[in-house]
């Protein structure tokens, strides 16, 4: 794999700290499963009567780890969660289906409860048999080991070609009982999420049940993971996790049974803003990135109109192109419109760079002067905003990185 030696410009300069979450444990370790002298592999013990729900990718080709995950969220019960990078174990047949089973039983063993307690989720290259054997001598291991207050390390250890780890937490009361959220999540190339992220993992103590628990990520990823994209493929191994302890229980706080209970409201719109943060996170390190742009269409036949035309210009190469070398090209934006598929009126379309409007009722607006929108080009930060004149109520925003020569040389050389 090629060495990533240019960290994105937008990397904070120091994570957020995460607070511990009470009965979850956390431990690291080195497997030697792609990578020389780092973390691969990450364990999460969780408490008796934890909660899961979850939303996985649409793929086809979807991992094997991915259908082991789809199998075992219908118990919405969870003790442990082991993931690796390095190996994305997908389209590995049979073997496949063996390393997780055995990883899987590797971990109850360890921490002793039923194997189909346990989820994973892995990373890495695709194609390429995973050797679940390399975990049998760690696990055990972790589980003696683990801690409350790794979770910054939880979120290295899931890397691949990321240049930093996504940390996010939150607060919500529910029933003036505080709860508190904690997420991590990986990703940097091969993403336009078609559910959720590629891998993103969300621990809570409030008291919630699993089925609320994923019908609040599938409404919630519509306008976060799901509107991000860097590169426009679909992961084969794309996985977001909602873990529940109850712990919160014990201070007062009620159980959530329902995604629409009053008490759910305030959990909901924590785990909303998560989500958001993190999934802004992930394209803000997208594999050669210089520039952010969020793209605003409004005007559509729908919300889903507006979506897929903000992913299509998000995702053309000759918009992500013109953004990375500072040029206004804003002729690249209507024929990404054009092409997307969706109702758009030629002869009504305008396009705005921030406030400078560019494009007015089908032709350039008049007062637009070039070096303005120049000028505008050579900010960290691109919004585009496009009315596309369909006469519709549909709006959407989507977030996308630009297309750089390090995007092409991480992926020229990601086997090497």
């Amino acid at each position: 794999m090629a060495s990533i030696t240019k960290v994105s410009p937008f990397a904070p300069g120091e994570l957020v700290p995460l607070p511990p979450i009470a009965g979850v444990k956390i431990a690291v370790a080195e497997a030697g499963i792609k990578y020389a002298n780092r973390t691969d592999v990450l364990l999460m013990l969780f408490p008796e009567g934890t909660q899961v729900g979850g939303v996985l990718t649409r793929s086809k080709t979807s991992s094997a780890a991915v259908d082991w995950c789809r199998e075992q969220l219908q118990h919405a019960s969870a003790r442990a969660l082991v993931v690796n990078s390095g190996n994305a174990n997908a389209f590995t047949g049979q073997r496949g289906r063996d390393a997780v089973e055995a990883t899987a039983a590797f971990a109850g063993e360890a921490g002793g409860f039923e194997a189909e307690r346990v989820f994973i989720a892995s990373t890495g290259v695709i194609g390429e048999p995973l050797d679940a054997t390399k975990f049998s001598h760690v696990l055990s291991k972790m589980a003696g080991e683990a801690k409350e207050d790794l979770w910054h390390d939880a979120a290295r250890a899931i890397m691949t070609t990321d240049t930093y780890p996504k940390v996010a937490t939150r607060r919500a009361f529910v029933d003036n009982v505080p709860v508190t959220l904690n997420g991590i999540a990986k990703g940097s190339g091969m993403i336009q999420p078609d559910m959720a992220t590629m891998l993103s993992f969300i621990v809570t103590d409030a008291a919630v049940e699993g089925h609320v628990l994923t019908e609040l990520l599938r409404r919630h990823v519509k306008t976060t993971f799901n509107a991000v994209t860097v590169d426009g493929d679909t992961s084969t191994s794309d996985t977001l996790l909602i873990f529940a302890t109850g712990e919160a229980a014990a201070k007062g706080a009620p159980k959530i049974a329902g995604p629409d209970d009053p008490e759910a409201a305030a959990f909901s719109a924590a785990l909303l803003s998560l989500l958001h943060d993190l999934a802004i996170q992930v394209v803000k390190d997208g594999e050669g990135i210089s520039k952010l742009m969020t793209i605003h269409v409004e005007g559509a036949e729908s919300d889903e109109a507006a979506h897929r035309i903000a992913m299509t210009i998000g995702n053309s190469p000759l918009v992500k192109t013109a953004v990375a070398g500072e040029d206004a090209n804003w002729g690249r934006i209507v024929a990404a419109v054009g092409r997307s598929g969706e109702a758009a009126d030629r002869d009504r379309l305008s396009i705005w760079f921030g406030d400078i409007q560019v494009a007015k009722e089908g032709l350039r607006d008049p007062d637009y002067k070039e070096e303005l929108g120049s000028a505008y080009m050579k900010r960290g930060e691109i919004e585009i905003r496009v009315d596309c004149g369909a006469g519709g109520q549909g709006r959407a925003t989507v977030w996308a990185s630009d297309l750089t020569y390090d995007y092409i040389r991480i992926n020229a050389d990601y086997r090497s």
